[in-house]
């Protein structure tokens, strides 16, 4: 993740380049939705130690570092799950932009659809998945990061865009 940030996450202003007025940089994460033969979507049980959403689902993601999202989505279904994933077979599925809890940098969650991949989710980062799952999108696992579980709910009622947490 490139940009300044403090360690807790809190929102960094920074001057905006024409106006000279202080902006909030958004942190842009890539997620990975990918549904098997039977409609089911992969899910990972994060850490129990994760400083975000412990013991919870959630998408395979991960933050952008100088790189496109779509790159960043290959790279990281390749090193947490050990999935190949050719970016020709990937494609928008729906954006979150979320705050979350309040006074946090605001993200721009890019959620993409996998239409092929190869490979069996295996756990490959054990310090920030305890294991992968594929689960129904009407009967998804409790607890679900709640901004996954907005995403997936919008992608099958064929919406593209949620926002959270704005006030």
């Amino acid at each position: 993740m490139s940009g300044p940030e403090d360690v807790a996450g809190a929102a960094v202003r920074v001057p905006h380049s024409r106006t000279g007025t202080q902006g909030v940089l958004n942190i842009v994460g890539a997620h990975l939705y990918a549904q098997d033969s039977q409609g089911r979507i992969l899910l990972g049980l994060r850490h129990p130690d994760s400083l975000y959403a412990p013991s919870t689902h959630h998408f395979l993601a991960g933050h952008c570092e100088q790189e496109s999202a779509v790159a960043c989505l290959v790279r990281e279904a390749r090193e947490e799950a050990g999935l190949v994933i050719d970016s020709d077979d990937v494609e928008f599925a729906h954006a979150v932009h979320l705050v979350d809890p309040p006074g946090t940098r605001p993200r721009m969650q890019l959620i993409f659809r996998a239409r092929r991949w190869k490979g069996t989710p295996t756990v490959l980062e054990p310090d920030k998945c305890v294991g992968w799952g594929w689960w129904h999108p009407h009967d998804l696992p409790d607890p679900t990061v709640p901004y996954a579980r907005a995403a997936i709910e919008a992608i099958r009622a064929g919406r593209l865009y949620t926002e959270i947490g704005w006030t």
